[in-house]
């Protein structure tokens, strides 16, 4: 039986007594406090914190100036906060304020960062907590078709820079609740939103958690656009060919996601990334799919004829000119030497030549104003092309040539930078070995591309592995009605979306 001993117990309840309120005391919020602290992490002249004082509380708002909505602060926030009658300072109290209900409590050591959010944070003196409001109000354009992938049919909306838009306009499409939003934040310093989309019933999980650990690994300062994520996600990261879908059409990335494809949005672009991907998604374009079948087969064999003539084209002229003339026809053969007769430079420097001049106009009518760029590009080429031609310093074939070739490169926007650096990867090697060096230079492309994958996907599917299933909409596009089956070169569990009564 246990005697009790005054001494020995009062001592040791008055000790839990006092460091219980000691506890207490020190975890207890004073505004001005937190005030102080925020005012030397944030150390902003933007940074605002408003003092109030209230029917049974007191406190602070704190806030970054321009990031919140001043309208909804004053009414749902400053109001409420002045005219209620406090029980308490606890969060059954802040609940009590209009949309209490997306209010959150948060430690004093996560407030800087929910300022530099564009949240408010409010200090109550004798809570044991913040409290973070969400009344962010940031700009940004209005929906509107993107000026990089215009369509004659079909949706003309495009994605902004505002994340939330971009994700409310793919679940407008899928409305299903299996549609799966994976939210992760990025950059050291930058701390951007990035969100992954699929379909949970669709996706194949080891790509979803492959990518996941991917986008956790991105260790930068910030991310500005979506090249950024690209280049860390990919899995081939020093390849000059694209390893993601990139897209501002909200129809197009809804379509990749019912396929079975993952697709990552990221604050601040309107650009949206998917995997997995391949390469004939490139030649692939949303206008396919609201035309005729035989249209879009026949736009997509126009697509790769353009890529095809755009990259081999300058190398094959110049190959013919220097080491297989005698293949040529008699008559063009004529031709073609009374025109490079009294040209001071070799093939290959003059091809050389009148590509760089071809890539500086780009390049300049890019960079100008819109109004004096389109001006600069057409009545440069026109006038540059023909002076030097008159001048006897190039000849009009070269001209032409190239001019063929700058025009099938743009059949695919996606692949331009691609293409650029293969076209004169392959005029080098036409210029120095002839038809021979660009055979084994295409061989070994095509070797190379072959060991490519994206996720899973092999980078040349359907054509290599041969995945005849998938040819439905490969280059010839057959009816709508046949697709009964998700893409095979794309990895899902479930592969069938379709079901007709025959």
């Amino acid at each position: 039986m246990k005697i009790f001993k005054p001494s020995e117990d009062g001592f040791f309840i008055a000790r839990v007594l006092y460091f219980g309120l000691r506890q207490k005391y020190d975890i207890m919020i004073r505004s001005a406090d937190v005030i102080e602290k925020l005012k030397a992490d944030v150390s902003s002249d933007d940074f605002i914190a408003r003092d109030f004082s209230a029917d049974g509380a007191a406190g602070a708002l704190l806030y970054v100036d321009g990031m919140s909505d001043k309208l909804l602060l004053e009414q749902s926030v400053v109001k409420p906060l002045l005219s209620m009658k406090w029980a308490g300072v606890g969060i059954a109290d802040v609940k009590k304020l209009p949309y209490g209900e997306e209010i959150k409590e948060i430690e004093e050591t996560a407030a800087g960062q929910t300022v530099a959010n564009g949240d408010l944070v409010l200090a109550l003196d004798g809570a044991d907590k913040l409290y973070e409001i969400s009344l962010r109000k940031f700009q940004h354009r209005a929906v509107a078709e993107p000026p990089t992938e215009t369509v004659i049919k079909g949706p003309r909306e495009g994605f902004t820079e505002e994340i939330k838009t971009n994700v409310s306009l793919v679940r407008r499409r899928i409305k299903s609740p299996r549609l799966k939003v994976k939210k992760f934040t990025v950059g050291k310093y930058g701390n951007t939103t990035v969100m992954m989309v699929y379909i949970d019933d669709i996706v194949d999980k080891d790509v979803v958690l492959r990518i996941s650990e991917k986008i956790k690994s991105i260790n930068i300062d910030g991310i500005i656009g979506a090249e950024y994520v690209s280049r860390f996600v990919c899995e081939h990261a020093g390849s000059i060919f694209n390893q993601s879908g990139m897209t501002e059409k909200p129809d197009i990335v809804s379509a990749k996601i019912l396929e079975g494809r993952v697709a990552l949005f990221i604050d601040g672009t309107p650009v949206v990334i998917t995997y997995p991907y391949v390469l004939l998604e490139s030649f692939q374009d949303g206008y396919d799919y609201y035309v005729q079948n035989k249209r879009a087969t026949m736009l997509r064999l126009i697509r790769i004829i353009g890529a095809f003539m755009a990259v081999l084209l300058p190398g094959l002229y110049v190959a013919f000119q220097e080491y297989h003339y005698q293949l040529m026809p008699l008559k063009f053969l004529i031709s073609l030497l009374n025109s490079v007769s009294g040209i001071p430079f070799t093939p290959p420097m003059e091809m050389l030549f009148v590509l760089a001049l071809f890539e500086v106009l780009n390049q300049a009518s890019v960079r100008m104003p819109r109004y004096v760029g389109t001006a600069l590009s057409i009545v440069g080429a026109i006038v540059l092309g023909e002076t030097a031609v008159n001048a006897g310093l190039l000849s009009s074939p070269t001209v032409l040539v190239i001019a063929i070739s700058a025009i099938g490169i743009n059949c695919v926007p996606d692949l331009v930078d691609t293409f650029s650096i293969l076209r004169l990867a392959v005029l080098i090697t036409g210029s120095i070995l002839g038809l021979f060096g660009i055979v084994v230079f295409s061989m070994g492309l095509i070797a190379y591309l072959c060991g490519l994958d994206s996720f899973g996907s092999p980078y040349l599917a359907p054509f290599a592995p041969m995945i005849t299933a998938d040819f439905k909409d490969a280059v010839a596009k057959e009816n709508l009605l046949s697709f009964e089956k998700r893409p095979y070169s794309v990895p899902t569990k479930n592969r069938r979306r379709m079901r007709r009564d025959r």
